[in-house]
């Protein structure tokens, strides 16, 4: 187990600290601490006398998830934590507890790594701010990106941000990790779950600042150039998700034709093999766009989800079926992987929960402990608490100016997963090689925003936010001499990245076993949408084909409506965190014993994590969850209301029946505050109407920013819908230094997102703008690699770095 002998503290008891957090902070933090006894730390779970409310409240079926490989012991107002901390090497909280103050908590433990999983961090104009999903969701900007434009923006119908910011969370722990690791002194690492969020919105993150638009929702619509690509289609039985061009189209066109859809003299029109370029570059075409999306939905009508998707592999089709809850249960490339972990329920039944979220050959993921009762380790956990508490960590090696300073990684991957996991190694001061081509050129080099609205390779910041930090190596490995290259390169790293389907790095001869001849200790990882084995794993996909079969759509939009499906290629935003974190803890367990190992990335499976709840219910209840705009079960009123200007907008959400009451004071309402129908749930939710139109009366004669701060301050959850524009004037972002800005080549002054989570005394990064393509091959050849000039000179003359 990768990190064995690491002890996690898990204060899932509330703390002491003024102000109760958010219901769904709790859950952030044992959803981390899962992830490290996932990973083989030993975690306890430290929970209040009664059990903890804010998740053992949950559907019982989450909390036997969410607390396995974890110990559990009570806590009690009053009861000292010094003995408990002093023997742990992570402690993670949600900010209630003031023992863990940074300044204290380094002085009192000075070998800690504190994680803080907060709203909007600890610190800064709204870190008192009353939060929730839903006004997190629009102050991270992703509800402003999710739905359709004739429509109020909307999250995605089961809550994500807490889970977005617990993944990152894991991150930023094990950077403080190597930290200590280096310098031997304690960590603070403070987590923003709004930072989180925005990281969320890819391409439109910092749009308005490169070209000065934003970019708004559009449904599943894929904005590229001049036209608009419809992502969704409907057939027999649900929808599938697909981008009709490129070789999708060239194999669509043919199973068309088989199926009578379209005719031969219809095929015979139209030059397929140049039709996307001519419609990117607004050239004439015989058929249009629009004509094209009619024939493929008469096509995908004729048959059923599982029907297109069997024949989209038999025929090498990028193209899935939006899943629901139910259908990804049943998926048998899931099973053939063994990935599903079997929880024991009580009445002697099991189910099946989100199992490894990476598959590692060396210190594979285990789930050795079930779902404790609370306290039930306690007596075993205080009797071996130590007299005296650590010493100080010694640093094993002179200390690093940066947590990674020192780790070399060989980036073979492209597009959004791949790079943004070098980037965050890149950004910590790993050495990271961006080994790429201009044939073909990553994608994200092409599609926008580009600097000034001007379009060129080196111009878009599209790819330039996933690639701060690397040194760019031109290389073309269909040329013998390239691969020859890249085997100098993976004789020279400590982690090689790739993000190809099944089997390309071995078929290049670049794959593990190649690898370890030249290097026995190296960790390979490759991160694709369904992994190196099973029988789909051959299927090519992208970001928003992995939230469709994922069934981020199935969740996402409204419910007279077809899936409205989460901003562009959501699971890019997930992937990530989990294999960042992995590559993490392989570093410290070859530290430990000399094992490198191989990483097997399926993209689907890490994402799934985030879709726990309604995965498990289903089982159980037999509930497929669905979209359903912005409405929650548990809380109303719960929506987005439209403020003054042009699409403005702000979230609402009353999670008590006091934030009810101080609601109601604002509007000038006190009959409601005390109407007894109106305070239950169920009776604000049957008179929806009446609060909602009263509501939007009183939004509508503000700003948003108005409406947040005054509802804030009468202590009402709010927090406006942010876009691209918003968030560079937001004052939390700007108290936290979160965008940084970089002189770039070819787009001059840039400014770059930071990291989510700050580590007191430390600057996260980027440390360098994204580079041009090509920009250090020379460099790269001879003082990284350490070829001669003789070898260097062989190289660049066969063509193989051109």
């Amino acid at each position: 187990m990768s990190l064995a002998g690491i002890r996690i503290l898990e204060l899932a008891a509330v703390g002491t600290g003024e102000g109760r957090p958010s219901t769904s902070s709790g859950i952030a933090v044992a959803w981390v601490a899962k992830l490290f006894g996932d990973l083989g730390a030993d975690v306890i779970r430290v929970e209040s006398a009664d059990g903890d409310d804010r998740v053992r409240s949950r559907p019982h079926e989450l909390h036997r998830w969410l607390t396995t490989n974890k110990r559990s012991i009570r806590y009690r107002p009053g009861d000292a934590i010094d003995a408990l901390v002093a023997d742990a090497d992570l402690v993670v909280h949600d900010g209630s507890w003031p023992e863990l103050d940074p300044e204290l908590a380094i002085a009192a433990w000075p070998r800690l790594v504190v994680l803080a999983v907060t709203p909007f961090g600890q610190t800064g104009p709204y870190a008192d701010h009353l939060a929730t999903d839903l006004t997190l969701s629009a102050m991270g900007g992703s509800m402003a990106l999710n739905g359709d434009r004739d429509r109020r923006p909307v999250r995605i119908t089961v809550p994500q941000t807490w889970h977005h910011a617990a993944a990152e969370s894991a991150l930023g722990a094990m950077v403080a990790h190597e930290r200590r690791q280096a310098s031997g002194e304690a960590q603070f690492v403070d987590m923003s779950v709004q930072t989180a969020v925005f990281w969320t919105g890819l391409n439109a993150m910092i749009s308005s600042a490169i070209d000065g638009r934003n970019l708004e929702r559009g449904g599943t619509a894929l904005q590229l150039s001049t036209i608009t690509a419809e992502l969704v289609y409907p057939c027999a039985d649900g929808e599938i998700c697909m981008f009709f061009m490129g070789a999708t189209l060239l194999g669509l066109i043919p199973w068309m034709q088989e199926r009578g859809t379209v005719t031969d003299a219809w095929v015979a029109s139209e030059d397929w093999t140049t039709y996307e370029r001519r419609i990117l570059s607004a050239q004439p075409t015989v058929i249009d766009v629009d004509e094209l999306r009619t024939k493929i939905t008469e096509f995908t009508r004729q048959l059923t989800k599982a029907e297109i998707f069997a024949g989209a592999i038999e025929r090498k089709l990028t193209l899935v079926p939006v899943n629901t809850a139910a259908d990804t249960v049943a998926m048998t490339q899931l099973a053939v992987r063994d990935y599903w972990d079997e929880i024991e329920l009580p009445d002697g039944t099991a189910m099946r929960a989100p199992g490894a979220f990476v598959k590692l050959s060396n210190s594979p993921l285990s789930w050795s402990l079930p779902a404790p009762l609370v306290g039930q380790h306690s007596d075993e956990v205080f009797a071996a608490l130590p007299v005296e508490s650590k010493p100080p960590t010694v640093p094993a090696e002179p200390q690093r100016a940066l947590p990674l300073e020192g780790v070399k990684v060989a980036d073979f991957s492209w597009i959004g997963v791949g790079p943004i996991t070098a980037k965050s190694l890149a950004d910590h001061g790993a050495t990271v090689i961006r080994i790429e081509s201009d044939a073909p050129a990553d994608r994200l080099r092409l599609v926008g925003p580009f600097t000034d609205d001007v379009a060129g390779i080196n111009r878009c910041q599209f790819f330039g936010s996933f690639n701060t930090s690397k040194l760019s190596l031109q290389l073309n490995m269909k040329n013998p001499a390239g691969v020859d290259v890249a085997r100098e390169a993976l004789a020279w790293c400590d982690i090689a990245l790739d993000s190809f389907t099944a089997g390309t790095m071995d078929r290049l001869g670049l794959g593990y076993t190649a690898a370890t001849e030249v290097n026995p200790d190296i960790i390979m990882a490759t991160t694709c949408l369904f992994g190196q084995s099973g029988p789909v794993s051959k299927l090519a996909g992208y970001g928003y084909h992995a939230a469709a079969i994922s069934g981020f759509y199935e969740i996402t939009g409204w419910d007279d409506r077809n899936p409205g499906g989460p901003w562009n290629a959501y699971t890019d935003t997930i992937a990530p965190r989990f294999l960042t974190t992995t590559l993490l803890a392989a570093l410290d367990h070859r530290r430990r014993t000399g094992q490198g190992q191989y990483i097997d990335q399926a993209q689907m499976e890490s994402a799934l994590h985030f879709q726990s709840p309604q995965l498990l219910d289903v089982q159980l209840s037999g509930h497929n969850a669905r979209r359903d705009g912005n409405v929650d079960p548990a809380y109303a009123p719960h929506d987005v209301y439209r403020c003054q200007g042009e699409d403005q907008w702000c979230a609402i959400a009353v999670e008590t029946l006091d934030q009810w009451r101080n609601l109601c004071t604002v509007l000038s309402e006190p009959g409601w505050a005390e109407d007894p129908e109106l305070a239950t749930v169920e009776g604000r939710r049957s008179n929806e109407s009446m609060i909602n139109d009263r509501l939007t009366q009183f939004t509508e004669q503000y700003e948003p920013r108005a409406v947040m701060n005054l509802l804030q301050a009468r202590g009402v959850p709010a927090g406006m819908v942010q876009r691209s524009s918003d968030h560079l004037q937001d004052p939390q972002l700007a108290h936290r230094d979160f965008f940084r800005r970089m002189q770039h080549p070819e787009m001059g002054e840039v400014p770059y997102e930071g990291h989510q989570y700050q580590i007191t005394g430390y600057s996260n990064g980027p440390r360098m703008a994204a580079p041009c393509l090509g920009e250090h091959t020379y460099e790269v050849l001879t003082e990284v690699l350490g070829l001669d000039v003789d070898k260097v000179t062989e190289i660049l003359v066969s063509g193989a770095c051109g």
